[in-house]
């Protein structure tokens, strides 16, 4: 039996508590009781940390992205809504579909838009665009052949037939504009095509009026809606260079 004075006092898991310095002793609550030790805290706050800083991101990513479309709206918005014809070198018909050598009705509205300008003196000369629409015509030509029709001299109409997207189209209308010594143009099409035209030939050196055609008749919602969701994403596309 140990004397008194060197007995050694055990802790509660039985082990000599002169073994163990008092950092290593881990603390026991009740039965049941469960001690959360600084590293299990830590390890339970992470998580908690990451999922904060996550929805924190995509919050601003929505915000962002929500701003984003709202300005291309407005700008979809103001310049279907404003008719900014005035004295320029060229009148620009961007094109449309056309059926067996005659324009259909969305590119009839267009011309007959781009001859009421031309017709007011707007402008000598007038540009069709757009390429191949069938097997033996382009929309560019059939532009051309109404507006001829309609009493516009040959020699004041030139046909671009290569083109086949608005982004196409721009880059032709530029290389037209360049080749003629033409800086200022209207750019006839339909209403929510403007901003997204104008950005494009702004971006190879045109200067651009935009004129909305005539519809004739109100657009239903779906197919208002429609349009402009796909002006907005075309054009965001193409800010992203995709």
């Amino acid at each position: 039996m140990n004397a008194p004075g060197n007995r050694l006092e055990r802790d509660a898991y039985g082990s000599r508590a002169g073994s163990r310095s008092a950092a290593d002793r881990v603390p026991v609550g009740f039965p049941g009781e469960v001690l959360e030790s600084s590293a299990v805290r830590g390890a339970i706050e992470r998580p908690s940390w990451a999922r904060r800083i996550l929805a924190t991101l995509v919050l601003l990513f929505v915000v962002v992205i929500g701003a984003w479309f709202a300005w291309v709206f407005r700008q979809i918005r103001y310049y279907a809504t404003h008719d900014g014809a005035q004295p320029a070198d060229a009148i620009a018909v961007f094109g449309a579909a056309e059926y067996d050598g005659h324009p259909s009705p969305v590119l009839r509205a267009r011309l007959d838009h781009g001859l009421a300008l031309y017709r007011r003196g707007l402008a000598p000369m007038i540009i069709t665009l757009g390429g191949q629409g069938d097997a033996y015509h382009s929309e560019g030509s059939v532009g051309r052949d109404y507006l001829v029709a309609h009493g516009v001299p040959e020699g004041r109409i030139i046909a671009e037939t290569r083109s086949n997207n608005t982004k196409a189209s721009a880059e032709q209308l530029a290389v037209i504009a360049q080749a003629n010594q033409l800086t200022r143009v209207i750019a006839v099409s339909d209403a929510t095509h403007l901003f997204r035209i104008r950005a494009l030939c702004q971006h190879y050196g045109l200067q651009v009026f935009t004129s909305p055609r005539d519809y004739g008749r109100p657009i239903r919602r779906r197919d208002r809606v429609r349009r402009i969701a796909h002006e907005l994403m075309s054009y965001s596309l193409w800010r992203l260079g995709l």
